[in-house]
């Protein structure tokens, strides 16, 4: 349990757990299940189904220490003891979720190392930005996002370096303007400060506005300062001042013109164009945004090879494409150039084939973070050579993040029955709440002579369908649009 102390009575088979520190009502979590505990480090234990147990141990023994030290040293000591990680299975329906002492996170990340790195910082950094120090209210979700993604990018800027940290901040400000083309400009949940009315689905909030325009506001407040140590001064005092209570907006924004009075004294939240209050309250992408020159080692070659593969003539820019050795890139990179050819598809199908010829056995060998991202290109550009292997990956994985996309992207084209068969075949293994949004959006489109129910869906399926579990839902009840998780994957 997400809990400082914990006792069992064998005698009675009792566990009883005990949280020293006052914590919000969404931290407290409890985990049951056939879980094994392994030691990584002096404060840190994974606690991971035996068959899972041995990997999650190689992956993170010693590195979660490394972590935790550097954020002590930016932000102050770590409050909480211990910091253990339950590996939870791939149909838990979100990524990670710092709830304190105990971090849950989804076991299907461990295949992609750079992303349960990025992921695991992410939930450290939350010990302080979201646990000790938390928002007051769900309309101010960046105070804890926004800031605890800050956190991690300096904690893997420490520990990696800024060429690395620059290339995952590129990554997901590609994602964040990805979502803003979806959502458009004016869409209310791209505010900071969102205000829950009518019309706001509160599910919505959890979006890259929050995460990443959070982090470009709390990255200008660090320029204002000139200097990125004393910021963290700043932030160690505003944990320290702050901690175990609830905050708005308002609180961070006056302790950082009190903790650096000469900035007061300029009016910096007062600037035109860059006023705090249009921070908070303007829709739209961020009004600043990093200077990320010192990750172009790792990004230029990314747009060097997307510029090959939009040039012409195809034959001589695929010869020279294929002299590149993208299997020595790091995961981010190749998930980057992946997402720049599926913001340009559909492309012409002798580009795509070309792709396949290059790239598809090779990426078919990688983590399901590249995996996916090469199957959306071959959906989206009706590619039937390799919709097996579409078909395979969604037979074999059970997460939001690896499934929604393509099925989205399916359903928006002619494979919508594909999608179904493939459906109807998995959705036994499927997290509820996973397979009602998956009919939601397979019912789009639909009429009602179309609809499948229940019963037809639960043939083939490897268990039965919940009894409450609604057949397609259809007209007002299906979502009016839909947005790529994988342009929403995030942790909490």
């Amino acid at each position: 349990m997400s809990a400082t102390q914990s006792t069992y009575v064998e005698e009675e088979g009792v566990y009883r757990f005990h949280m020293e520190h006052p914590v919000p009502a969404y931290l407290v979590a409890l985990v049951a299940g056939d879980l094994q505990p392994a030691d990584i480090g002096p404060r840190s234990r994974v606690w991971a189904e035996p068959c899972l147990l041995p990997t999650a141990t190689s992956k993170l023994s010693g590195a979660v220490e490394q972590w935790l030290s550097a954020a002590e040293r930016l932000y102050g000591p770590y409050l909480w003891g211990r910091y253990d990680i339950v590996f939870l299975p791939p149909s838990f329906p979100i990524v990670a979720m710092e709830n304190p002492c105990l971090t849950f996170i989804i076991s299907s990340i461990l295949e992609s190392d750079e992303f349960l790195v990025i992921d695991v910082i992410h939930e450290v950094a939350h010990s302080w930005f979201g646990n000790a120090v938390t928002n007051a209210t769900w309309e101010e979700m960046w105070l804890s996002e926004g800031l605890a993604t800050y956190a991690q990018r300096r904690i893997t800027t420490e520990t990696y370096g800024a060429a690395f940290t620059c290339l995952e901040t590129a990554f997901r400000l590609d994602a964040l303007h990805r979502q803003m083309k979806l959502l458009g400009e004016d869409s209310p949940v791209s505010k900071l400060q969102v205000k829950l009315e009518p019309g706001v689905n509160p599910s919505h909030l959890m979006n890259l506005f929050t995460y990443e325009k959070g982090y470009c506001f709390v990255y200008y407040l660090s320029q204002l300062c000139g200097d990125p140590q004393r910021f963290d001064d700043f932030l160690r005092a505003y944990v320290e001042k702050y901690k175990f209570t609830s905050v708005v907006a308002q609180d961070l924004l006056d302790s950082f013109l009190s903790f650096f009075p000469e900035l007061k004294e300029q009016s910096v939240d007062c600037r035109a164009g860059l006023e705090f209050e249009r921070w908070l309250n303007a829709t739209g992408p961020p009004l600043a945004e990093p200077d990320l020159s010192q990750g172009s080692s790792l990004t230029r070659p990314v747009e060097a090879l997307f510029q090959l593969w939009t040039a012409e003539p195809l034959d001589q820019a695929a010869a020279s494409a294929s002299a590149i050795d993208i299997s020595k890139w790091k995961t981010f990179q190749t998930a980057l150039f992946l997402d720049r050819l599926l913001d340009g598809s559909p492309l012409p199908q002798e580009v795509v084939m070309s792709l396949s010829k290059c790239y598809s056995s090779l990426l078919d060998s990688m983590n399901a973070e590249i995996r996916i991202r090469w199957l959306q290109i071959v959906v989206r550009n009706d590619y039937y050579p390799d919709l097996h292997r579409v078909r395979r990956f969604l037979e074999s994985q059970m997460s939001r993040m690896y499934t929604i996309p393509l099925y989205e992207d399916l359903c928006t084209g002619a494979l919508k029955s594909f999608a179904l068969e493939v459906f109807y075949q998995t959705q036994g293994r499927l997290h509820p709440n996973l397979r009602r949004t998956i009919q939601q959006i397979l019912s789009q489109g639909l009429g009602p002579s179309a609809e499948p129910s229940v019963e037809q869906a639960s043939a083939g399926a490897d268990s039965e369908v919940d009894a409450d579990t609604p057949a397609l839902l259809l007209g007002d009840e299906a979502p009016s649009s839909a947005i790529s998780l994988r342009d929403v994957n995030v942790s909490a």
